[in-house]
């Protein structure tokens, strides 16, 4: 295996004078396409295993969310026209004559987790869900029985990094405290529709936080200012636990009050008001989206568990290196880039690149290392079982 490993200075993204860290919240149209694709994923999974023994050939990845239409004002809101979810790929359809109910999987799975993520969201009445789910190709479902290790079905590259920067841990624990219960009960009026940009500029960080308001809990202005106040506040105290550094907020930043525009929403998502979704446009693997960082821009959600190297290795990587931080005190940050080999092995990558930030010389890094990539690829299959308990997208 080709394994390049190199020692530098620093990779240290918290030596920046900016940074730019993002995440698109659960109930927002992109996150929500690509949960659709990875859940239809898994559905499908189960449903193979269960029938066949095996996850077969599939790649779900193709999903697009159509907004609709809505009406709200404080104390109330009422659908006028619903969104439009198309689930569409490739999936093995037929397995030796016996048919596979693909359209019933995703029409009755798809509708089950979204009533549990969309609460406020009524279903038939505020979101159609269609599918268009063509047969794989012959070649790609012959090569999903083959026994021993899959064999990858693209050559993919993946990038992986860590740790986390004090900035990315605020952005992707803030949009997590808005969901949780501690916080939803106090404030029922918070939709599930949240997106956080974080800003560091030195030793200043500021959060810039949307968040749709369920318009029959809020029932008028006053409520509505009173609740963003408090949530800044929230926010601005939980921060604390993650960075030393000043921090502020703001919450729906386009209102303007006085003209009577806030963001006031029927069921809490934004999609109710013709904003679109699309699967890849939203975060990565690791739950954001972070331009000062190498990141690939290739969707892992939708993609199949088994031999989609776009999707597998973005967790190799992603373990790889969380490994390699943790099990290695002298390194201090890690970058990882793996690239695949169609035809060959899924743990069996074509190149894979480390840049470290160590005093300690590539050569005593390089057996150490070694180990850890070994011992990440030997896991291929609980890997590809781990996609199915849900252990690794981070939505």
């Amino acid at each position: 295996m080709n394994i390049h490993v190199k020692s530098q200075a620093s990779l240290n993204v918290e030596h920046r004078n900016v940074e730019l860290v993002e995440r698109k919240g659960l109930g927002h149209p992109d996150t929500l396409c690509d949960r659709a694709a990875e859940e239809l994923s898994i559905a499908l999974g189960q449903y193979y295993r269960a029938h066949f023994g095996a996850i077969l050939h599939h790649n779900t990845d193709k999903v697009m969310l159509v907004g609709g239409q809505a009406w709200a004002v404080f104390g109330h809101g009422e659908l006028l026209e619903p969104s439009y979810l198309l689930l569409s790929g490739r999936v093995t359809t037929t397995v030796d004559g016996e048919p596979v109910p693909v359209g019933e999987i995703a029409v009755q799975h798809t509708a089950t987790w979204l009533r549990e993520a969309l609460p406020h969201l009524p279903l038939p009445a505020g979101m159609l869900i269609d599918y268009r789910l063509k047969a794989s190709s012959p070649d790609l479902v012959a090569i999903f029985r083959q026994p021993g290790v899959p064999l990858a079905n693209d050559t993919s590259f993946a990038v992986a990094y860590a740790p986390l920067s004090e900035l990315e841990r605020v952005v992707r624990d803030t949009e997590a405290y808005l969901q949780s219960p501690e916080v939803t009960r106090a404030y029922p009026q918070l939709g599930q529709d949240i997106k956080v940009m974080g800003l560091r500029m030195n030793n200043r960080i500021h959060l810039q936080v949307a968040i749709a308001f369920i318009a029959a809990a809020t029932p008028d202005l006053e409520t509505y200012l009173a609740v963003k106040v408090a949530i800044c506040d929230l926010l601005v105290e939980r921060a604390a636990r993650f960075t030393s550094r000043f921090v502020t907020v703001a919450v729906n930043s386009a209102d303007r009050p006085a003209e009577g525009i806030v963001y006031l929403t029927a069921t809490g998502i934004s999609a109710e008001q013709g904003d679109d979704g699309q699967v890849g446009r939203g975060n990565r693997a690791n739950g954001l989206i972070t331009p000062m960082r190498p990141m690939t821009l290739e969707a892992a959600a939708g993609k199949n568990p088994v031999s989609h190297a776009g999707k597998i290795y973005q967790i190799y990587a992603r373990l790889m290196v969380d490994r390699i931080c943790a099990n290695l005190p002298e390194v201090r940050a890690a970058v990882c880039v793996l690239l695949s080999c169609i035809g060959a092995p899924i743990n069996v990558p074509r190149a894979v690149s480390f840049r470290v930030e160590s005093k300690m010389p590539t050569a005593v890094l390089q057996p150490e290392i070694t180990k850890i990539v070994a011992g990440v690829l030997d896991e291929w299959a609980d890997i590809r079982d781990g996609f199915g308990e849900r252990r690794w997208l981070l939505f």
